[in-house]
């Protein structure tokens, strides 16, 4: 009977090479999360769109809301705080979005209301916009992002990404201010 030190499981790794290729890295979730936020959610969007001659306005709020959302997503792009971090941006950006369409607010109203103004009123969540809204623009994308296998990043190289996507918003965020008219 010979003495065994180590057992064997068969697994080297907890991920096999293939699931590794596979899954997204971090910087693409976050990029991916920020464009959601500046374009999906972003209720003034779609209104400066339908408004003859904003084309410039609407680009502008585009890449304030996808920079600011890039920068944050970016600073708190961990692995362990990525996908909580991109969940509250999201259902804030969703909450924000219902408020403003439900209540036919201006986009102004994002820097001249207080914030309380901003979330839709209690009892239109029983209406039929809201509850569509939230599921739209919040359900789907956290859903998506929770069952989604990231890539796993040594620290360097999940510093670097993140270092990489938050200057990458900021350039975006800048740029966003420019454009304002």
């Amino acid at each position: 009977m010979a003495l065994k030190l180590f057992r064997t499981t068969g697994f080297s790794t907890l991920l096999m090479p293939g699931e590794e290729r596979q899954s997204l890295h971090p910087g693409w979730l976050v990029a991916f999360a920020s464009l959601w936020i500046g374009v999906a959610c972003n209720a003034g969007l779609w209104r400066l769109l339908a408004a003859p001659g904003s084309f410039r306005a609407a680009l502008a709020t585009t890449a304030l809301l996808a920079g600011g959302s890039g920068v944050i997503l970016s600073l708190l792009g961990w692995r362990r705080t990525i996908r909580l971090a991109i969940t509250v941006l999201v259902a804030g950006a969703a909450l924000v979005a219902c408020g403003l369409w439900v209540q036919a607010l201006p986009i102004e109203t994002l820097w001249q209301q207080r914030p309380r103004a901003l979330l839709p009123p209690w009892p239109t969540f029983m209406d039929w916009q809201v509850p569509t809204l939230m599921l739209v623009l919040a359900v789907v994308p956290i859903v998506w992002v929770w069952n989604l296998p990231l890539r796993r990043l040594r620290g360097p190289e999940q510093l670097q990404a993140n270092v990489t996507g938050a200057l990458l918003g900021a350039v975006l965020f800048g740029v966003g201010l420019v454009l304002l008219p």
